[in-house]
């Protein structure tokens, strides 16, 4: 860039900074700024006109005087005109008051549009760069609609200067992230791929990170990068860095730019190239031998490039897992870093250490380093480091190692920070649960996960070990025997409680003949814990007490004595006081027999994958390694042993075959909802698996004094719904699964479930970046006459959302009568101290309350026949907008909701379909007949329904779906 003038000092603007810096006082420094904007105003509204160096110098006022948190609403129009000078420092200032002052729905964008367009085609190399960087800055929709095919050009261009290049490429890559439809690279994707050959390294450094983006998004079309990038990769690592003295980092040539390449190369499969592939197995060898070389500087600056790009290598060959003679030396290259001095290589090497543990080629490699991890965990200061060398054990367990993994686990959980001791608990479970080969040992070692850190056990840990006593005969005895005597402990937490009152209520019987373990014993021992514990367990020893009546009719009195006692059967809790009540009666008339049918042991759980898992996935925070990954490449184990993950439930336990039928019509069971935060036991992944076919649990909210959910109203204005929000919402007519929204930041993802007139939605919040949001909340309205429509009773989300977390939404939804508007959805939140506010339209559609309903020809057409007023039939012609294939047709009619009736139509080409919509206070008949054109590539569309409304919303949604 030219040098600034000695006449460019601005001596006006110095003086004003120095009279600020120099207020003693804040009404002071108001007072000048007020004297200062005064001054300014009357000098552009003057009838003198001003040079160009008053303009800057006014506008770099201006410029201060924002920065210090004052609003400005004037000088825009001379900072415009200051685009037009041929002074570089002038139409720089002005450049830089457009890029912090001016929005994109300035009046003025069309003006400065044109300002850069004249730098643009300038040919002058600073001109056109300082305009790249106002568009970049901007970064606005209109700005790329304006320039995104411009860019392309100037990029590729022969005559175009280097250091324009490096702008052009950084400006499209800020354009594609805000506005990726806009950016269409087409004919120009060769010539950008090439753009890694340029001889400039500074074009190559900015091109591949445009590349990368491309890449992430559209593999298929950049693929042609990989050799390319292979043969610059090859070129830097074989260099000397005397070779590449520009772009030489501490005697490290180009690091960022070996980065950016590995990197780059991981959006892609091996090559298929035997010579690319070669190659770059030579470039990876060569990154691992000098490694291994001692460094050529002792500064902390050439160790960081330098491990920059080593971890970036095995990041990539893992990636590959493709070639085990580069994972082992990988692997032990990491074992080297588990024992520097350094706590950030040391985290870095366990993190990797994970992934690698994953891979059949490694596994046995990473099983090596085994002290040094235990090690680690034991003394590590930073619980971040210890954390991961937990996840490494974990990740490392197998048959041949799990006791040892699991008592070195159980043994740091008596001193373990209790930021990481539940997930800690929960993979002790499941290692044990899974390489359980003697089910005694896992019975020892849960109890003992109680014992240590029972408050953070959760139910699904002491449900699993129930699930899987009852389901294997040959540890019953045992485990009834280990309850028993960890029982006895003077000091024993609630969990344990449970999990004796349930399985001494089951399989107490085992023990019965050993006289220290009577029958009497054995219910003085639980009854002398009653007074301790949480009403939930007192209703679960209630259970186990009469099961102990059928077990031990000896025992009959002394628990008829308790139950009838003023304690239980007047207790101020309504449960305990129904269960005292009826276990009594039903002690008291119930015969042996029926006694003994009631009550009987209960069957075996189903066999499904184990709930513990899906607790652990959530309990995983942003940057750990992904428990999915790490179960999924286990070599050894297979499915957890075990059975189900269904709770087991105390009032079944008291009554396993009583079927007592719901009093409530409620489906969905919506008005009876689970409590809120009361544990989740879908089996299914929350947070990974959002579309699983198990409907996940209500996460929990905040509750108010008054036992409502509290929502505190968010203090801005909801913005207006986005342009594509019906375009959004058109996709979810005939389906209920999917992403609802998705950009940088954020990713709403939709699973909804219809019966009759009330349904119930859940919404997924995915937090897309590594940056904590804050302040996060959600807000739906039904605009306008829907309020009275439907009803939307929603539950608060958690207000801060980690990064690379997910949380979850329930929307309970019940249609009151017919409808045609869309619920919105508003979410607000902080991101990096910003406050991003956007609105879209809920897909809760009137079709979605379609039941369908079978009909034979005769009767379809006599209904046709009888809704022939002209009111309740809509019809629409229209062309094709989509595929004319009859599945897909067939598919989308389906997931219309109403019924697809075959053999109906006389002409087989045309498609039938019939269904009742279910509201409150309504049910509409709707009848539909869509005939296809093939030829034509048209369709008519024709609705008769017994509410004209229905028909006439019905038509239009159809209509954008063919």
């Amino acid at each position: 860039m030219p040098a600034v003038s000695k006449g460019d000092g601005m001596r006006g603007l110095a003086v004003f900074i120095s009279d600020i810096r120099n207020c003693k006082s804040k009404e002071a420094e108001i007072k000048r700024i007020n004297k200062e904007l005064a001054n300014i105003r009357s000098k552009f509204k003057g009838d003198k006109a001003l040079d160009g160096y008053s303009k800057k110098k006014y506008v770099c006022k201006l410029l201060f005087i924002f920065l210090l948190g004052h609003d400005i609403d004037f000088g825009h129009m001379e900072a415009v005109n200051l685009l037009s000078s041929n002074k570089y420092t002038e139409k720089q200032i002005g450049y830089l008051f457009i890029s912090v002052l001016v929005n994109s729905n300035s009046e003025l964008i069309r003006l400065i549009n044109n300002a850069i367009k004249n730098d643009l085609s300038s040919r002058n190399p600073t001109f056109m760069c300082l305009a790249l960087h106002c568009i970049a800055n901007v970064g606005s929709r209109e700005m790329a609609e304006a320039f995104a095919s411009e860019i392309p050009r100037i990029l590729v261009a022969g005559d175009t200067m280097d250091s324009v290049k490096q702008s052009a490429a950084l400006c499209l890559l800020r354009l594609y992230k805000t506005s990726p439809d806009l950016v269409l690279m087409g004919e120009w994707t060769s010539r950008v791929v090439h753009l890694l050959n340029d001889q400039h390294m500074g074009v190559v450094t900015a091109a591949i990170s445009l590349i990368t983006c491309l890449s992430q998004k559209n593999p298929d079309e950049f693929k042609t990068c990989v050799s390319l990038a292979v043969s610059r990769l090859s070129r830097i690592v074989s260099s000397a860095s005397t070779d590449l003295q520009d772009y030489t980092y501490y005697f490290v040539p180009a690091p960022w730019l070996s980065c950016k390449l590995l990197r780059l190369l991981q959006c892609y499969p091996p090559p298929e190239d035997g010579a690319v592939k070669g190659r770059l197995v030579e470039c990876l060898e060569t990154i691992l031998n000098k490694a291994q070389e001692p460094p050529k500087s002792k500064k902390v600056q050439h160790s960081n490039a330098k491990n920059a790009i080593l971890f970036e290598a095995i990041s990539l060959i893992i990636h590959y897992d493709s070639e085990p003679n580069l994972l082992v030396r990988a692997c032990n290259q990491l074992g080297q870093f588990l024992q520097h001095r350094e706590t950030n290589l040391r985290y870095l090497a366990l993190e990797s250490m994970c992934t690698l543990a994953s891979s059949e080629f490694s596994h046995e490699a990473v099983k090596t380093h085994i002290e040094t991890v235990i090690n680690a965990l034991k003394t590590e200061r930073d619980v971040s480091v210890r954390q991961r060398a937990a996840d490494l054990l974990y990740a490392m367990c197998d048959r041949s190692n799990a006791k040892q993994i699991v008592a070195e686990m159980l043994s740091y959980l008596e001193t373990a920070d209790y930021s990481i001791r539940e997930e800690m608990v929960l993979k002790v479970a499941i290692l044990a649960e899974k390489y359980a080969v003697d089910y005694s040992w896992y019975v020892d070692t849960i109890l003992n996960l109680i014992r240590i850190a029972g408050d953070y056990v959760s139910e699904e840990v002491w449900y699993r070990v129930i699930q899987i006593v009852i389901n294997r005969d040959d540890v019953q005895g045992y485990a009834a025997k280990t309850v028993f005597e960890a029982l006895q402990a003077p000091a024993c937490h609630e969990n344990m409680v449970k999990v004796g009152g349930y399985i001494l209520g089951e399989f107490g019987n085992l023990i019965a003949g050993d006289p220290r373990s009577s029958p009497l014993v054995q219910f003085n021992l639980l009854h002398s814990k009653f007074h301790l514990c949480s009403v939930p367990t007192r209703a679960l020893l209630l259970s186990a007490y009469i099961k102990f009546i059928n077990l031990f009719p000896e025992t009959k009195a002394t628990i008829q004595e308790v139950l009838r006692c003023d304690s239980q059967i007047r207790n101020s809790d309504v449960e305990l006081q129904q269960r005292a009540v009826e276990y009594l009666k039903l002690s008291s008339i119930a015969s042996t027999d029926v006694l003994a049918t009631v009550l009987e042991e209960m069957p075996p759980f189903p066999e499904r994958e184990s709930s513990i898992l899906a607790k652990l996935k959530k309990k995983k925070g942003p940057g750990a390694v992904s428990v999915t990954e790490l179960e999924d490449n286990k070599r050894e184990g297979g499915e957890l042993n075990g059975g189900g993950e269904r709770g087991p439930d105390t009032t079944a336990m008291a009554a396993s075959n009583a079927s007592t039928p719901s009093p409530s019509a409620d489906l969905l069971g919506i008005r009876s909802a689970a409590p809120v935060g009361a544990a989740p036991t879908s089996a299914g992944s929350l947070l990974v698996d959002v579309f699983s076919e198990a409907g996940p649990a209500a996460p929990s909210a905040a509750v108010n004094d008054d036992g409502f959910l509290s929502s505190a109203p968010p203090s801005e204005d909801p913005a207006p719904p986005l342009s594509e929000a019906d375009e959004l919402l058109n996709k979810f007519v005939c389906k209920n699964n999917g992403v609802l929204f998705e950009n940088q930041l954020l990713q709403i993802g939709i699973k909804s479930e219809y019966r009759q007139n009330l349904g119930r939605m859940y919404l997924f919040y995915g937090n897309k970046t590594s940056v904590q949001f804050a302040s996060f909340t959600t807000t739906v309205s039904c605009p306008g006459e829907l309020q009275s429509h439907i009803l939307m009773p929603t539950k608060q989300v958690e207000p801060l959302v980690e990064g690379g977390a997910q949380i979850q939404q329930v929307l309970n939804i019940e249609c009151l009568t017919d409808f045609s508007d869309a619920p919105l959805l508003n979410i607000k939140f902080r991101y990096g101290g910003a406050l991003q506010n956007l609105t879209l339209k809920l897909p809760v559609t009137i079709n979605k309350f379609f039941q369908p309903t079978e009909m034979s020809s005769h009767d379809f057409f006599q209904r046709w026949k009888q809704l022939s007023q002209p009111q309740q039939e809509a019809q629409k012609i229209f062309k094709a907008n989509h595929s004319m294939d009859t599945e897909v047709l067939k598919a989308k009619l389906l997931g219309l909701g109403a019924a697809l009736l075959d053999n109906v139509d006389p002409n087989p080409e045309n498609y039938v379909c019939a269904g009742v919509i279910q509201t409150k206070g309504q049910q509409v008949g709707c009848l539909l007949r869509l005939e296809p054109n093939a030829q034509a590539k048209m369709y008519r569309l024709t609705l008769r329904c017994s509410k004209d409304s229905v028909s006439k919303r019905l038509c239009e949604l159809l209509a954008e779906q063919f």
